[in-house]
């Protein structure tokens, strides 16, 4: 794909290695145009909200089966976003303790 006018990212990022999401944003940072959307959906850590008990128990089984899959922080997706010219534009709290990651790309 060479250009898109966004990107949808669902259950992805806890179920790969971090390598996938880096190259999901770097890929986003190419195709997608400045104010263009990139949304993350799936669960995630917020280090400044408690984290439900199921979603610690399935970060631990995740992680068991898998040592490069668990759940990310916001915090680095904010952080990864950032580094490919992405702000975090929205976050909403969806039902079974997930999250919907709106970045926006904010360059050309």
């Amino acid at each position: 794909v060479a250009q898109a006018d966004a990107m949808l990212c669902i259950n992805m990022v806890h179920i790969a290695p971090w390598e996938a999401t880096v190259g999901v944003f770097t890929h986003a940072g190419h195709i997608l145009p400045a104010g263009a959307p990139l949304v993350f959906y799936g669960p995630y850590i917020e280090m400044d909200v408690k984290t439900a008990e199921s979603n610690l128990a399935f970060d631990a089984s995740l992680k068991a089966r898998n040592a490069c899959w668990g759940l990310r922080t916001v915090a680095a997706m904010v952080s990864l976003g950032s580094q490919h010219g992405m702000i975090l534009e929205q976050r909403i709290s969806m039902p079974a303790n997930n999250l919907t990651l709106v970045f926006r790309k904010i360059t050309a």
